[in-house]
């Protein structure tokens, strides 16, 4: 049994859900299916989830803007009509936006998600009709029948563990069953949704909980690529990588898996396999709990900008116990989540993401640490991109970090720091956010 995940480029028009519908009934086994929301049709065209938050920021108290409803259902109207579908559906998904608008039109973070999700839950509509008119026995099923039950934080839902016995008795029932990704029920009953990558996380979750032999993820490249394609001409294709390689690569930069969606299918053991919708004949690249290192010790290299260091210098740091506690204390309290923490004796860098410290935080978090830790000296740094090579095979290889560095001064790149974990699956390295695509092209070069 497999469950399978088709994302926003998969479903933008009605040529593309001809080709998922041949995909879906190629394989008997391909029995749950999660659909993203419509995605572009064209590199100008505009993803149905951006339409939708264009009409929830043109909500007032009194009314929408009926234009910005309009562009909405212009996109569900041109799918349903080219598919020949009962045009009875058009009105069922303007009635349920116009209701939604009705119910949450004085919440407007409520409004914002439920928005948002009506994209991939109105095309999972569209989607369980298609398939219906082909002659398959398909049914659309809601997130909260299929039990999804999240916590309660708008745009941050996460997955309660009792949901898992509720999903897991999908699995008795009949035909395909099509489910919205993205979002998930409270307990209180409200819509709330997942963040970035939100349909993967959800097919990741069902594939859990459904203890599926497979989850696959389709997308629009043939594979995973062990760097970006718009940086390097003719990439090396990664036809396996593990969890914890995939987790690292998605973490940087990779946006063809996000990283929260992998959790879930790791605790099952679930394999993924990432395929094309436009080429499903292609093997894909698939992600599994360990796999034989043949050759190449580092799988890939990835990259990300948007990142400030705060440096912190105290004389005799190394013997104050608690100093690091209490440093990430501040952190909890002010809502900042770190990414790494290199150090030295007398000194400790925080990497954290750099809009967490708009809005006054910067200042507030600042005069915290001067005042609670009495340090010599406190700064920050900003514009720091990340750049992490990840492989299995590195932890067993001599003289990875020195081809790695060789490679960064021959291409006249300052590193700010480097950074490896006790599994030695990366490395990370800090660069300016200006140098970013350079030292990545520079690493590719060296390792492949």
């Amino acid at each position: 049994m497999k469950v399978v995940k088709f994302g926003g480029s998969s479903l933008a028009s009605a040529q593309q859900f001809q080709k998922v519908g041949k995909i879906i009934t190629d394989d008997s086994d391909r029995r749950i299916v999660i659909v993203s929301a419509p995605g572009k049709r064209y590199d100008d065209d505009i993803k149905m989830t951006d339409l939708l938050i264009s009409l929830a920021k043109s909500v007032t108290e009194e009314t929408y803007n009926p234009r910005s409803l309009q562009l909405v259902m212009d996109r569900y109207e041109e799918i349903i009509s080219e598919l020949n579908l009962d045009k009875s559906l058009v009105e069922t998904i303007r009635d349920g936006l116009i209701d939604l608008i009705e119910e949450y039109q004085q919440d407007e973070d409520r409004l914002m998600d439920a928005l948002k999700a009506s994209g991939e839950n109105n095309n999972a509509k569209v989607m369980a009709a298609y398939l219906s008119s082909l002659g398959m026995e398909a049914s659309y099923v809601s997130p909260k029948e299929a039990g999804m039950v999240v916590t309660n934080e708008p745009g941050n839902a996460r997955i309660l563990p009792e949901a898992y016995e509720k999903i897991a008795s999908l699995r008795d029932r009949e035909g395909i069953l099509v489910i919205p990704g993205f979002f998930g029920y409270s307990k209180q009953g409200h819509i709330v949704t997942f963040p970035r990558g939100g349909s993967d996380i959800t097919g990741s979750i069902i594939a859990a909980g459904v203890e599926a032999d497979e989850y696959e993820n389709f997308t629009d490249v043939d594979s995973i690529y062990s760097v970006n394609p718009n940086l390097v001409n003719n990439p090396r294709e990664i036809k396996e990588l593990t969890y914890r390689e995939m987790r690292e690569l998605a973490y940087s930069g990779f946006s063809v898996f996000h990283d929260e969606a992998l959790q879930p299918v790791v605790s099952k053991g679930v394999p993924v396999c990432v395929k094309n919708t436009n080429h499903p004949e292609a093997p894909g690249t698939r992600i599994v709990g360990s796999r034989t290192v043949n050759g190449y010790p580092v799988v890939g290299i990835a990259s990300d900008k948007g990142f400030c260091s705060i440096n912190i210098t105290k004389y005799l740091m190394n013997r104050e116990v608690g100093f690091g506690r209490h440093l990430l204390e501040i952190l909890e309290d002010e809502h900042i989540s770190y990414e790494h923490t290199p150090s030295g004796i007398d000194n400790m860098s925080v990497i954290v993401r750099e809009n967490q410290l708009e809005n006054g935080n910067e200042e507030k978090i600042l005069q915290r640490i001067r005042n609670e830790l009495l340090v010599d000296d406190v700064q920050v740094e900003k514009d720091l991109a990340m750049v992490m090579v990840v492989g299995e095979g590195m932890a067993k290889t001599v003289g990875i970090a020195s081809k790695a560095t060789t490679a960064l001064m021959e291409a006249g790149i300052n590193i700010k720091m480097i950074n490896q974990g006790s599994s030695e699956v990366s490395m990370m390295f800090g660069v300016d956010a200006d140098q970013v695509d350079q030292a990545v092209t520079s690493l590719y070069h060296a390792f492949f």
